[in-house]
């Protein structure tokens, strides 16, 4: 390939990337860009004049990933818990699915409105629980969403019992299992309409 075709499709990936990373493929005639895709590819052989340089036009994906922003609620699932804090997975916001999940943290002292020293995480939350909360503070890819479920709307929607079937509550505190009939504690949410989905 010559030097024109290498630097036009360069300047063609920075036109329309801003200064993405950008990559040419001398074997396969075609460029790899970093943020998108190469629609077309490049003719392949020697090419000597301008008139005949190939157009390379790169697209973004059509779809961004959206972002959980403070205030926004969010649909989680619980991967862990300890003493002082959950573990979760965020797979929506409001209604809407995400492609990749984000990590959240919900802290014993945002569990729920009492007072923080008379609050157990484990009698809250228990691993695989799927919990409504509110985004309270960003993170960031390295750290987590801290999230709250302080509010009465907030909490465990979606919990299973020991014998795997899926528990009904019974109190603002506590849900059932249908099939034994025991009792375990949870923050039950009281869910809101907007977000029962017949």
């Amino acid at each position: 390939m010559t030097k024109h075709v290498t630097e036009a499709c360069r300047d063609e990936c920075l036109a329309g990337l801003g200064r993405a990373w950008w990559t040419w493929y001398a074997d396969t005639g075609s460029v790899g860009v970093g943020g998108g895709r190469a629609r077309h590819r490049a003719n392949q052989g020697l090419l000597s004049t301008p008139a005949q340089l190939p157009v390379v036009s790169v697209v973004r994906d059509v779809e961004s990933q959206l972002l959980p922003n403070v205030g926004a609620i969010v649909t989680c699932k619980v991967c862990s818990i300890n003493s002082r804090f959950a573990k979760v997975r965020i797979l929506y916001i409001g209604s809407t699915p995400l492609k990749s999940t984000f990590r959240g943290t919900i802290r014993r002292e945002d569990s729920t409105s009492c007072a923080p020293c008379q609050v157990e995480v484990y009698k809250s939350f228990r691993p695989g629980d799927i919990v409504l909360a509110k985004v309270i503070s960003l993170g960031d890819m390295q750290s987590n969403y801290l999230l709250s479920t302080a509010e009465n709307e907030l909490g465990v929607v979606v919990a299973h019992s020991e014998a795997v079937a899926q528990m009904v509550p019974i109190s603002w505190c506590e849900m059932q299992c249908p099939k034994t009939h025991s009792k375990e504690l949870r923050k039950v949410a009281r869910v809101q309409p907007e977000f029962l989905q017949t």
